[in-house]
């Protein structure tokens, strides 16, 4: 079934201790399709500025990857810069400039209203209820945010969370948003407003999920060098999402695979600068790498 995501697209200048790149696409969005389109196929809605060289994407088409949504408007695409350090967990934001990017107000086509499976990647809570307003009957809604708007936007953020069936956060935010140091004491809370499930995202640690009163881990994939971290959780959340939307159904066994599949194709974005390593990527690769996942965590 169809999958929406509704995001950032974005120029994005990378240093890391292995290269760097600028102007390379990225953002929420493109990083999520990319993932996503693996699995099922996916409608995005975002903005782009009339410098933006959609040649650069052209791989999404050809993957199913419906681009009616993205709305070309004159000035210059959002741009973010970010530096690494040799602990990649930590980074410098050199500089980010939303351009059209702050005033896009996200308008759903037609014929993505009926989408099932809606992915509120990283924007403003009241952004991501003017999507959910706009959709006819969903069968999942999931849900990613970041601390800039639990602290900003605390209240609106709330609404979101009540109106979704799976938030995906990573454990700092899990805290932040809860006040809660625990993390079983943050997930129950989450789960009282309304999630069925929690995913956090742990990065070199992996990924811990929560459903039906049950906890699954998976551990991230051992690599002897991680190249580009950025885009990683939204490449997660792609692979994870676009599982599901493959099989139809949520259950336990689905959404602990999803984990795993997401983990997969994460893996192999950090490996190359923005999502050169997806470009490439088939099905063969990532269910070789989930068998690996497979033998890495049974007894």
């Amino acid at each position: 079934m169809s999958i929406l995501v509704v995001g950032s697209i974005a120029y994005d200048t990378v240093e890391t201790p292995y290269g760097s790149v600028q102007d390379s696409p990225g953002g929420s969005a493109l990083y999520f399709s990319a993932a996503a389109s693996l699995f099922s196929p996916v409608n995005v809605v975002g903005v782009v500025g009339s410098d933006f060289n959609a040649s650069k994407i052209s791989f999404l088409k050809k993957r199913g990857v419906n681009l009616d949504g993205l709305y070309v408007e004159s000035g210059d695409t959002f741009r973010w810069g970010g530096r690494y350090h040799k602990d990649l967990n930590q980074r410098d934001t050199l500089f980010t400039y939303l351009n059209v990017f702050e005033d896009f107000q996200p308008i759903i086509p037609e014929q993505y209203k009926d989408s099932k499976y809606i992915f509120l990647a990283n924007i403003a809570p009241d952004l991501q209820l003017q999507v959910l307003d706009q959709i006819h009957k969903p069968k999942l809604v999931i849900l990613d945010t970041m601390n800039f708007w639990i602290s900003g936007k605390r209240d609106t953020l709330e609404e979101v969370f009540k109106r979704s069936d799976i938030v995906i956060l990573n454990d700092e935010e899990v805290r932040e948003f809860t006040n809660e140091y625990s993390l079983l004491t943050a997930i129950n809370l989450i789960h009282k407003l309304g999630p069925k499930a929690i995913v956090i995202k742990k990065g070199e640690h992996g990924a811990l999920l929560h459903y039906e009163d049950q906890f699954f881990f998976t551990p991230a994939y051992p690599l002897d060098r991680v190249i580009d971290p950025t885009g990683a959780g939204d490449s997660f959340a792609g692979g994870f999402v676009g599982y599901i939307a493959k099989e139809g159904k949520i259950t336990k066994t689905t959404l602990r695979k999803a984990v795993m599949y997401g983990s997969s194709v994460a893996s192999y974005n950090v490996q190359d600068f923005s999502f050169n390593a997806l470009i490439d990527l088939d099905m063969k690769k990532i269910q070789n790498r989930f068998e690996e996942f497979k033998l890495m965590t049974q007894v």
